[in-house]
């Protein structure tokens, strides 16, 4: 008991009075190992990584995964990590920040019928994770948005991994606010009809992205009723 009493003394002393600025992300290999009470490896990153992350289709992870596609396509994954919580998911090398949001159609769990593929579209107050602090206003931080949709509906030879199960729409935030302001929600046919996204392969996203916010306006051309 003296010795556990003496070792959280040790410890208090020697902590840092205040937790300080956080410490940038180190990208990890997977070959770190997982240190058992012996100091001795007992596993690895890789084999944590493995347990909690390969179930792909599961909605969460899905959306995790879209980011890391959209990202691989944009180049801009290589060498940083993911930022949890950002007012934004990326920024391309041009220094564009992009939005991306997934669906499907085959969900993780029991379906009676397939999804209808429906996107998160609303107004947030962005959290800035460099400084830890909140935007005054909800707005779409993001200048262009990219909607992934895994197309897939047979489960046994469903692959989120594949990018060709896989659509890509995408529009700029100014276009997204315009058309639809404030709404939260849209299902993906409501969106290619009002919003008129383009859809691109995962190839050519790079140069898709960039042309969303470069094109004209599509504000002349009518629009088609709503569904």
């Amino acid at each position: 008991m003296l010795f556990i009493f003496w070792s959280l003394e040790w410890w208090t002393m020697d902590s840092p009075a205040t937790p300080g600025p956080p410490l940038p992300p180190t990208r990890k290999t997977g070959g770190e190992p997982v240190i058992g009470g012996n100091g001795l490896g007992v596993a690895t990153l890789q084999d944590s990584w493995s347990w909690a992350y390969s179930h792909t289709l599961d909605n969460a992870l899905r959306g995790i995964l879209a980011e890391y596609l959209v990202g691989l396509a944009l180049g801009v994954v290589g060498e940083n990590t993911r930022v949890e919580w950002d007012a934004f998911d990326l920024v391309t090398t041009s220094g564009l920040k992009v939005e991306v949001k997934s669906t499907a159609y085959l969900q993780s769990w029991q379906q009676v019928d397939f999804s209808a593929p429906t996107f998160s579209i609303r107004e947030a107050r962005g959290w800035n994770a460099a400084e830890n602090t909140w935007a005054v206003e909800r707005t779409r931080a993001a200048d262009v948005y990219v909607f992934c949709v895994f197309v897939a509906r047979d489960r046994r030879t469903a692959n989120p991994l594949d990018t060709r199960q896989w659509e890509f729409h995408f529009t700029s935030s100014a276009r997204l606010t315009e058309m639809l302001g404030a709404q939260r929600s849209i299902q993906l046919s409501a969106l290619i009809a009002r919003v008129q996204t383009e859809k691109v392969a995962f190839q050519d996203l790079a140069q898709a992205v960039d042309r969303a916010v470069t094109s004209p306006s599509r504000t002349s051309m009518p629009d088609p009723p709503t569904p």
